[in-house]
């Protein structure tokens, strides 16, 4: 029988490995929004905490105990987020300070903000507080033409990209409800702290044997040895997270999706299928040289949980599945993305969505403590991490009138663990627009413009092919 939630508790499995994680970098998840209308510092306070109150995750501090090793959430009687403004004079000089890395002259105000925003890291040291950390955080910057950046940065572990759409969602209600003379909830309204993933398993679904948990193991760590990747452009350098996006028009969009829709595959298996090629192209390997990519796709177990939970339960509920993928040289778009979306569909209907995921959680707390079984000691488990649905958002002209939204990314860090690319997919108002998430420098802005551009080619290609009838 669960129980439902607690005050305080240990992190679960899931969680303990994102609390590794962060302080090497990867799993700060930030969600920036553009806005044309000036956010009230008071109005924005006052709405986060009524979150935090509803949702005791969002308030919670993390604390790593020294004795036990092991983190905590903590739930403190009130929530202590404080929203940091920055005016337009200390916007600009931040923003001096960004365009002078040489990789950012061609980059926008707003994307630069987002990035520096990725690599804000209040996690980098859990041993250095004893009270905890807190796992969110805000923040307003002026910039120049009458715009203003509101970022929220949280901790993964209290983050997936389901509670960061819900948390937009539930941020953007609750400004409604204080502009309109709402007042802010002193207290919280039962929000403790729920409890994580492995506690919501169905009974069953994440057994294995001894001896069938091993020879999965040993598989895991023996192919990720002949994985292949992107050319690494600097491995030694201190690294950070960078952004590309990639985004298509309506009518693409449309045609793209209508093309998966006919062939039963969903976008991750297109997407999935331009960033391979596109990738093996970018070598110049002779024909028909074989190489193998892993590809991990991430989904959002809540509605297959005991019991199922709702899109607005916050915390970290997706699972990994990883499959690997040869590719020799002249696939053709469309085949790799069914092959590449039954591999995934396949392995999810075997339950590994579940019975992998201690298997892959331990996996990568050892890369964190032995960088070296990762190629190059590059911290690489995979080449690609891809969301097995898209957001689909249809609330932006509703989000432009009460807030002034012009534009929003959603995205998290990868320069610790994790792969070459991560790609964060939204269709807003019926356009594709991906936030392509990358270490700096280990691989170069040119590097991965470029890689966009040909995996948007393809895309484009594809959709084409769409518009006429589906043989």
């Amino acid at each position: 029988m669960h129980q439902d939630s607690v005050h305080g508790r240990p992190v679960g499995g899931t969680e303990n490995s994102w609390c590794r994680a962060v302080p090497g970098g990867t799993g700060i998840a930030t969600v920036a929004l553009l806005l044309s209308k000036p956010p009230e510092a008071s109005i924005l306070q006052s709405a986060l905490r009524t979150l935090q109150n509803r949702h005791g995750l969002l308030g919670s501090k993390l604390r790593y105990g020294a004795a036990s090793n092991i983190f905590s959430f903590m739930n403190p009687p009130v929530p202590s987020l404080h929203v940091k403004s920055f005016d337009l004079s200390s916007t600009r000089h931040l923003l001096q300070t960004l365009i002078s890395n040489p990789r950012a002259d061609a980059v926008s105000p707003f994307h630069l903000i987002l990035e520096h925003e990725l690599n804000q890291n209040p996690w980098l040291n859990p041993k250095s507080s004893c009270s905890g950390t807190d796992v969110f955080f805000a923040s307003i910057y002026a910039l120049p033409d009458a715009k203003w950046v509101v970022v929220l940065r949280l901790h993964t572990a209290v983050c997936d990209r389901t509670t960061a759409v819900s948390l937009l969602r539930g941020l953007i209600g609750v400004i409604r409800e204080k502009e309109g003379g709402g007042k802010e909830e002193k207290g919280r309204e039962g929000g403790e702290v729920s409890l994580g993933i492995e506690d919501f398993i169905p009974s069953g679904k994440a057994k294995k044997t001894l001896f069938v948990r091993g020879v999965d193991m040993l598989s895991y760590s023996v192919n990720s040895l002949r994985l292949s990747n992107l050319k690494f452009k600097d491995v030694k350098s201190p690294r950070s997270s960078e952004v590309v996006r990639l985004q298509l028009n309506h009518d693409d969009t449309h045609s793209l999706l209508t093309g998966c829709s006919a062939r039963g595959i969903k976008l991750c298996g297109a997407l999935a299928a331009a960033a391979l090629i596109a990738a093996y192209s970018s070598k110049g390997s002779p024909d028909h040289h074989k190489e193998k990519y892993a590809v991990v796709t991430l989904t959002d177990c809540r509605p297959l949980l005991d019991p199922p939970l709702s899109t607005n339960h916050f915390g970290f509920y997706h699972s990994a599945i990883l499959n690997t993928h040869s590719i020799k040289g002249g696939e053709k778009m469309w085949e790799l993305a069914r092959r590449t979306y039954m591999a995934f569909a396949s392995s999810k209907n075997s339950n590994k969505h579940f019975s992998d995921m201690a298997d892959l959680n331990f996996l990568m707390r050892k890369a964190i403590e032995n960088p070296g079984l990762t190629t190059s000691s590059s911290l690489r488990t995979s080449f690609l991490s891809v969301f097995e649905d898209p957001v689909i958002e249809t609330s932006d002209e509703m989000y432009k009138e009460i807030v002034g939204l012009e534009d929003y990314t959603g995205c998290a860090s990868v320069h610790g663990i994790g792969p070459s690319i991560a790609i964060f997919d939204t269709i807003r108002g019926g356009m594709l627009d991906c936030a392509c998430v990358y270490p700096s420098p280990m691989h170069s802005r040119d590097q991965m413009q470029e890689l966009i551009h040909q995996m948007k080619r393809l895309l484009l290609a594809a959709a084409a092919q769409n518009r006429v009838p589906y043989q």
